[in-house]
Order: structure tokens, then C-alpha cells, then sequence
């Protein structure tokens, strides 16, 4: 079942108009109403992790990087902070030795995806999705130029996408993109759900994480 879609009365270019704004506006609703129920359910393990954080290195509780949005804009996605305030601002498969900058409680925020929870924030002011392409750094020219060519950029990005639940981390540049070529073209309410329940087996199993 694909997001449903309204047909216009206008013209060609109307109805597809009105079709993607509908779908559009569904996929926010869904978006909007599970982040209110997981803020909900997850305000004590929230509170739990940044107060750990707080505890087990110096530096803030949160980690604000500058991501590269829907049409390419530049927003603030925080994370929990699982690395050391030293880590050079880059893609954290550039680093030379990763483990290195881990805080002492990074490595298990890392795994077990619990560091990504603040984005929930994101998807509450409506710059990011449950589902779609992981939000580039605003440095990862390749990525965003790459992205930007297949039209995936026209997409929100998510806290959870179709590459994410193929592979993770152990995916090249062009192959992530690919996957999230497919989305483009395959996304649906059936496939969000499917990626969201093929993400929690994941994370449960801590699967295409290398650091």
C-alpha cells in the first residue's frame, strides 16, 4: 500500500501537485504523532543517558552538528555525545582510529543507537522524518553532490532509512545512495514500517556498526 494520494481536478501537473502534497502531509502526521508517543514513552531513558553523558566525560550532554536537509538546507541535529570534545568534525569513517575519541560509554551509545534518541527533536519541528536518507554532514561533498544528482535531496532525512537496515556503516558512498535512489522511487507507508521494524532488529543486534 503506497502513501495515499488525492487525484486533482486540474490538470496533469495539478493532480501531481495535490497527490505529492497529500502524501506529503500524511507521512508528517505519522511522523508527528510517533515522536509524541516515543517522547513519552522514552523521557526516563532520555534522562538516564544524559545524565551518564554528563558524568563520564567533560563536555556538554548533547552534540549539535550541522546537517544538510530537505533541497539541501543546512540544519542543527543533536546527538547525545559519545565522543570526546577533541574529535575532529568529520564523517567518523574518516577518523584514523575512531575508538580513540570514544567517551567510556560512547562505544554502547554508539551500538545500541541510543546517542541518535535527541533527533526525535528533529522530527518534532519537522526537518527530519522516522524514515528517509541519514542526514549528511554539511562537509560531505561527495554524498550531497551525489544525492543531489539522483534527486534524493527532494527527501526529508530520517532517523532511520532503507541503506541504514542494509548494511550501516559498512556501505560505500554510491552504494548508500542507491539505496536511498530506491526509497525514492519505492516509498510507501508499508515500506516506512517495514524499515522501522527491520531497524530495531538492528539495533538489537547492534548489526552494521563498525565504530
Amino acid at each position: 500500500m503506497n502513501w495515499p494520494e488525492t487525484i486533482g481536478q486540474g490538470g496533469p501537473l495539478e493532480a501531481g501537485q495535490s497527490e505529492r502534497k497529500t502524501r506529503t502531509d500524511l507521512k508528517r502526521a505519522v511522523d508527528l504523532f510517533l515522536a509524541v508517543v516515543a517522547s513519552i514513552i522514552l523521557i526516563v531513558p532520555i534522562a538516564i543517558v544524559a545524565v551518564c553523558v554528563r558524568l563520564t566525560s567533560p563536555g556538554p550532554v548533547l552534540y549539535w552538528s550541522n546537517r544538510v536537509g530537505r533541497r539541501n538546507v543546512i540544519f542543527r541535529m543533536p546527538k547525545f555525545r559519545s565522543m570526546r570534545i577533541d574529535t575532529p568534525t568529520v564523517a567518523t569513517h574518516l577518523l584514523e582510529d575512531p575508538s580513540r575519541y570514544l567517551t567510556p560509554i560512547g562505544g554502547f551509545l554508539r551500538k545500541s543507537s541510543l546517542d541518535e534518541l535527541p533527533q526525535l527533536w528533529c522530527i518534532l519541528k519537522g526537518e527530519m522524518s522516522f524514515v528517509g536518507p541519514r542526514p549528511a554532514l554539511y562537509n560531505q561533498d561527495d554524498l550531497i553532490a551525489l544525492r543531489t544528482a539522483k534527486g534524493v535531496d527532494a527527501l526529508l532525512p530520517g532517523l532511520t532509512g532503507w541503506a541504514q537496515v542494509n548494511g550501516r556503516d559498512e556501505l560505500p558512498i554510491p552504494q548508500k545512495v542507491e539505496f536511498d535512489v530506491d526509497y525514492l522511487r519505492r516509498r510507501s507507508f508499508v515500506m516506512d514500517m517495514r524499515i522501522l521494524a527491520m531497524t530495531v532488529g538492528k539495533v538489537l543486534g547492534s548489526k552494521g556498526i563498525t565504530h
